[in-house]
């Protein structure tokens, strides 16, 4: 049941390969993210195959004896797809559907199919078309056997299902014509930025899902649109903020994950420029996911990217509502102490505390210690605040009370 009404969910296998980037281990994280994607797509993963392969196959990924387990597999479930959690080259994608006869979408594919589901806006649904048709203009010729066949569903959302006469040049013509648009509003939008005046900038940033927007809504006391699913959030929300006396303008942005598609960093450069322009940075983490340290590694090799290194930044471990600690039994020998078994209390005390010189530890959903966060919060704007406004900081107190 979704939104009280009963749809069928889209039968879909995942595939995955295990070398020497990713262990088997690792793998298995991976296609646990790719399953939560693909519900959040509109499907139901009804089993996960995996290959060890040193480097994957020119043709078709994967080597053919698990291509025939697989293709046994799709026929007796009646599989609708089949999803692959790297990005295939357009010869792979057309030689797996050649043999499979089913749709055949990669992690790239199954992501801006999910931004077009939640683009609301004209802005974000730009930025998607156009992050769309730059995905697609080397599988046009794949993308064409998708057409012939009218199907719908998970990955054909978009200007595929319109665009059947579809061919290179005018592909690269809508491609040139969406970005002279994006480069419209792009500037439109910076001009609303400057209109914002000097009012510190507080941004948002996390590993998609940790609960940002939950956290917007508190902070702000707003209502954003915020949902158990990956990217609820594209567009970015800014509000205006007020602790003790002392204004500040808070924005949420798009989530990040690992494997972000390049064309989506691209389309989404401005979305991005309200993380670029921002003075602070609450980088949010879910303390509850068993790799949250990855996530947290994820986004900042994003922040990289986008030359937002080096801001100053709180880190806001959310989910300690959440958080389950694994019972470490002292006189079981063979048990090893790890990372598994770490109260809270232990986390704060290891790199945590020593490469962050500002983190607090919240629950935005049960509102747990969100008033320690407020008090970091406005200590980080008042700083800054003051320097920009050096005749009125006295109106605002040091501490909050």
């Amino acid at each position: 049941m979704i939104e009280g009404r009963s749809i069928e969910l889209e039968k879909t296998v995942l595939v995955g390969i295990i070398n020497s980037n990713q262990n088997e281990e690792k793998s298995k994280e991976y296609l646990a993210e790719l399953k939560f994607l693909t519900y959040t797509a509109g499907g139901e993963v009804i089993k996960s195959f995996t290959q060890k392969l040193d480097f994957p196959n020119p043709k078709t990924f994967i080597g053919s004896g698990k291509i025939n387990a697989l293709l046994k597999f799709v026929k007796q479930k009646k599989v609708s797809s089949v999803i692959f959690d790297d990005e295939l080259t357009p010869t792979q994608q057309s030689n797996i559907e050649k043999l499979l006869k089913v749709k055949i979408l990669d992690r790239t594919g199954l992501i801006l199919d999910i931004f077009a589901q939640r683009a609301q806006t004209s802005y974000a649904r730009t930025q998607v078309e156009l992050a769309q048709y730059q995905y697609l203009l080397p599988r046009l010729k794949g993308l064409w056997t998708h057409l012939e066949r009218q199907r719908g569903g998970i990955g054909m959302r978009g200007p595929g299902e319109t665009e059947i006469e579809t061919d290179r040049r005018i592909v690269r013509n809508k491609i040139s014509l969406l970005k002279n648009k994006l480069g419209t509003i792009d500037k439109q939008m910076a001009t609303q930025r400057g209109n914002r005046g000097s009012l510190v900038r507080v941004s948002l940033v996390g590993y998609t899902n940790v609960g940002k927007s939950t956290l917007m809504n508190v902070i702000s006391k707003s209502k954003v649109f915020s949902e158990d699913k990956l990217f609820a959030t594209l567009d970015t929300t800014v509000r205006k903020v007020v602790v003790e006396n002392l204004p500040f303008l808070l924005s949420d942005t798009v989530g990040f994950i690992r494997k972000l598609p390049t064309q989506l960093i691209e389309s989404f450069k401005s979305t991005l420029d309200e993380v670029k322009e921002a003075d602070i940075l609450l980088h949010i983490a879910d303390i509850s996911h068993p790799n949250f340290e990855e996530h947290i590694d994820s986004v900042n090799q994003i922040l990289k990217e986008i030359n937002c290194i080096g801001k100053p930044t709180i880190m806001v471990f959310n989910k300690i509502d959440m958080y389950k600690e694994i019972p470490w039994d002292e006189n079981e020998l063979i048990q090893k102490r790890n990372k598994k078994n770490y109260t809270l209390e232990e986390w704060k005390k290891t790199w945590i505390s020593k490469k962050n010189e500002q983190s607090v530890f919240i629950s935005a959903l049960k509102k747990k210690n969100v008033i320690e966060l407020q008090s970091i919060i406005y200590q980080n704007v008042r700083k800054i605040h003051v320097t920009r406004f050096p005749y009125n900081h006295f109106l605002y107190p040091e501490k909050i009370n």
